[in-house]
């Protein structure tokens, strides 16, 4: 008898995830493009730009512990295109502020933000729940890294799109554009996102090859209860190695956002470039950093089908692309502007290669509360979102110079290495004390086997 071929639905939904990822980052930009003519049209100053650039920021990490808790009760489908439907309505609005009185508009533009901010905030950690789901543990740091690539690719596809159109039409029309965008996406993931059981499309093989290798495909199926508990917080805060790959995402987040905000205010001022140069060059550490958490993903996974444990596969590349990461410092002794574009673009691809955190997530929370335990890693991930900005400015502020601010971003790299070498230890599923044992799809390192359990943390 002819063994039945497997289907491949499962790419299918992570291309969703890209997409959807894509659209998420692009929607975050949209105020940094159009802010210029904005405040030039609206006439409010960078102080209170800067204010309302700040709302999606405070929200985000707000919302991170509430929208696990909701993935978790009302499972990733329904929870995640609410989250896309609300975040692209309010992107949507913000084009029509410009009709009001200036009060007005400033008011209602933080808390569109704000509201924006906090409905992307379930985006990542149900990210993370669908690939435990969909994926089996040695194609999930593939999977989990094309997503989070996607970071990378929507500064690429959109900011020069965007840019066109407040060019061409005005600022008003990007906003509306992307949150139209938005909303017809969430009326298409509601057609293609399914549990793994569920959905109408994968056959009998493909399931039994992802439930046998560790992906959670009844993760949604199960709710004794009424939801998660949240005396679960306390568990996963006590929690040593959980504790320690939190650190190292807020490392890790701290490199990133030195790209996002200071980076191209580096170039000009500390090396003499002009702006549209700036701009130009500050694309090429994205472009590194796609590259790099691609990378990243393939590296891990293939680690682990070449027999390696779960620990070293994931850890190897992040510790090596950290390292990679604090070649950023030797830009301080160096002048050529080949050179320092060089080392920031080594930086990136190394950092790109060491976001393997999400991964991390997925391998390691408990089944009952994978979207909590995914909100509360974003949680002290995003914090960089706030700090790193201030203290960099700090820095600047009291040397003059951005050689220490550089040194401080390059130490974060080695705080994250120092993390995932000394206090993660080995990585693993973890299970609750007071919960129900998962049943089936347990995985210890590469294959099926025991949870560590968080009532021994």
């Amino acid at each position: 008898m002819q063994e039945l071929k497997q289907t491949r639905v499962r790419y299918l939904i992570l291309l969703m995830l890209f997409l959807v990822t894509t659209i998420n980052y692009a929607d975050r930009a949209t105020i940094s493009i159009a802010g210029s003519s904005m405040q030039k049209d609206l006439g409010f100053d960078a102080v209170t730009l800067g204010y309302i650039f700040s709302a999606f920021g405070w929200a985000y990490v707000i919302g991170q512990i509430p929208g696990g808790w909701l993935l978790d009760r009302f499972g990733s489908k329904r929870v995640y295109a609410a989250g896309i439907f609300i975040w692209s309505l309010f992107t949507m609005l913000q084009g029509f502020v410009g009709v009001m009185p200036l009060a007005w508009a400033v008011v209602t533009l933080f808390v569109m933000r704000f509201l924006v901010g906090f409905a992307e905030a379930p985006s990542f950690p149900g990210n993370a729940r669908i690939v435990a789901a969909w994926f089996p543990t040695a194609e999930r740091g593939t999977a989990s890294a094309i997503f989070n690539s996607a970071q990378y690719f929507a500064t690429a596809l959109f900011a020069p799109l965007m840019g066109w159109i407040v060019h061409a039409f005005g600022w008003e029309h990007v906003f509306i554009v992307m949150g139209a965008l938005g909303i017809v996406f969430s009326g298409i993931w509601m057609k293609t996102i399914y549990n793994p059981k569920d959905h109408p499309r994968i056959n009998a093989a493909e399931l039994a090859h992802i439930e046998s290798n560790g992906g959670l495909v009844d993760m949604d199926q199960k709710k004794a209860g009424g939801g998660p508990k949240w005396s679960y917080i306390k568990q996963l805060l006590t929690n040593r190695m959980l504790l320690g790959v939190y650190l190292g995402q807020y490392c890790i987040n701290g490199i990133t956002y030195f790209f996002l905000t200071w980076f191209p205010v580096y170039l000009v001022q500390e090396r003499g470039m002009t702006i549209l140069k700036a701009g130009f060059v500050a694309s090429l550490p994205a472009i590194c950093g796609f590259i790099g958490g691609v990378l990243g993903g393939l590296i891990s996974d293939w680690l682990l089908r070449r027999g390696h444990s779960l620990t070293f596969a994931r850890k190897l590349p992040i510790v090596v692309g950290l390292l990679m990461s604090t070649s950023m410092v030797f830009c301080n002794y160096v002048s050529a502007e080949w050179m320092v574009i060089g080392f920031m673009s080594l930086a990136f691809f190394g950092k790109g290669i060491g976001a393997l955190g999400w991964a991390v997530v997925a391998d390691t929370s408990p089944k009952q509360i994978a979207g909590l335990s995914g909100g509360l890693f974003n949680t002290f991930g995003n914090v960089a979102s706030i700090t790193t900005p201030i203290v960099i400015g700090y820095i600047i502020a009291a040397t003059g110079s951005f050689k220490w601010a550089l040194v401080y971003v390059g130490a974060n790299a080695l705080v994250a290495v120092f993390s995932y070498l000394v206090i993660v230890g080995k990585i693993q599923r973890v299970e609750l004390d007071d919960g129900p044992s998962p049943q089936g799809g347990q995985e210890p390192e590469a294959a099926p086997g025991q949870p560590q359990k968080l009532a021994s943390a």
